[in-house]
């Protein structure tokens, strides 16, 4: 079988705008949540956000390629511009070589509402503008970013939820695996605008602790509220590994294993048992046991039911080898569907520079994650294998096994 390798990666998001800022902050325990007052003035109940600033793409793009991007694409291309440099690969490559892309997107909200807004307030659809349909199709960032980077080998979008940037990183793995590509660009996106994230404050989501921003998100603690909504974009690189080798490439990590499942019940809750058994997949199509693996990069977002759920699950698996666990949301808050491709690049700079950043704000434990080892203070670690969760509504479950290359 193929072997898998990360040789690229890029990050923008409320940690940095680039590796080196996130690292920095990751390594620091900084928070990047904060106050948006759009959303007040809309009517959320919680104001509470990733705070991301927006990239000025002009002068790196021409205009007809900035007016077709929605808010989320922009986001990924700035990623995937760092991760093309950083895995030492040009334009020139890419136009020369069949490169593919599978890339997590699940909403574009914000070009459709605004669409929508100019039709109604002109009555003229004429005036929603030539790159309207691009950038409100949920397929914007791929269609936007095959284009611009000259990509002709596969290019899907991944629509999973929360899980999607980590399934088009198992999609990219198969197909990598399977000799049908040598290199895929593979990341996920999430639109931070508050037109985006109004229903999942109208269900009650989303914490309301608004007296400190940086406390709010609290993954695992008995004491959480709600998650807390974050956003921008994470590219990771695949690519087969003599291929890699073949043309010089930095090997950054080897994805190892994909695991996956599907509850198959109720559209929000989640469950134990699903998230275990995806767990259990990635795991066995990595060739490891769960006593190998060093670090895990929880999905726990901050709310009730949804730790619980993971925590119930961790435990069954590692709480006999005392493995060390943390949720990097409790700094980003829940990057929702860039999330699964985030969380790889926070895990994989962890283990490049040997340590395991903070889940902030976990104080007390509850019943379901008093026996994890719950990382809350960074801390000095080798990590040579890491697991790292994605689960999303509808019950779509993915889990990745990545190992420092030797």
């Amino acid at each position: 079988m193929k072997r898998v390798v990360i040789t690229g990666m890029g990050i923008y998001s409320c940690l940095g705008k680039n590796l080196e800022e996130v690292t920095k902050s990751l390594y620091a325990g900084k928070s990047g949540i904060g106050i948006d007052p759009m959303r007040l003035e809309y009517g959320y109940r919680s104001p509470l956000t990733g705070i991301v600033e927006r990239p000025a793409l002009k002068g790196l793009l021409d205009r007809r390629s900035r007016v077709c991007l929605a808010e989320e694409g922009e986001y990924a291309y700035m990623a995937t511009a760092e991760a093309i440099r950083n895995a030492g690969i040009d334009l020139d490559y890419l136009e020369k070589n069949e490169v593919g892309i599978f890339y997590g997107n699940d909403s574009s909200a914000k070009a459709v509402i605004e669409a929508h807004t100019t039709a109604m307030q002109y009555k003229d659809t004429q005036m929603m503008g030539s790159g309207a349909i691009f950038q409100s199709m949920n397929s914007t960032v791929t269609m936007n970013l095959s284009t611009i980077f000259k990509l002709r080998g596969v290019n899907m979008t991944i629509s999973a939820a929360c899980a999607s940037g980590s399934h088009a990183i198992g999609l990219g793995l198969m197909f990598i695996r399977n000799g049908l590509q040598d290199m895929v660009i593979c990341g996920g996106a999430q639109e931070t605008s508050y037109l985006s994230m109004g229903s999942f404050d109208g269900i009650g989501a989303f914490s309301v602790r608004v007296d400190d921003p940086t406390k709010a998100s609290r993954p695992f603690d008995r004491d959480r509220d709600g998650l807390v909504p974050g956003g921008g974009a994470a590219t990771v690189i695949l690519e087969e590994y003599e291929h890699a080798v073949k043309r010089g490439a930095p090997i950054l990590a080897e994805v190892a294993g994909y695991g996956f499942s599907s509850n198959g019940a109720n559209i929000s809750q989640p469950s134990d048992h699903g998230s275990a058994i995806a767990m259990e997949r990635a795991l066995a199509d990595a060739g490891v046991q769960a006593k190998d693996i060093d670090y895990i990069n929880a999905h726990a977002t901050s709310t009730l039911q949804g730790d619980a759920f993971e925590a119930m699950a961790l435990d069954h698996l590692f709480t006999p080898y005392h493995t060390p666990i943390s949720s990097t949301k409790s700094m980003t808050g829940h990057e929702c569907w860039m999330a699964g491709a985030s969380e790889i690049v926070y895990s994989n700079l962890m283990m490049q520079n040997s340590f395991i950043a903070p889940n902030l704000n976990f104080e007390n434990p509850d019943e379901y994650s008093k026996n994890l080892n719950i990382v809350n203070k960074t801390q000095e670690k080798n990590i040579d294998i890491y697991l790292s969760n994605s689960f999303g509504f509808g019950g779509t479950n993915s889990a990745l096994v990545i190992k420092k290359i030797k």
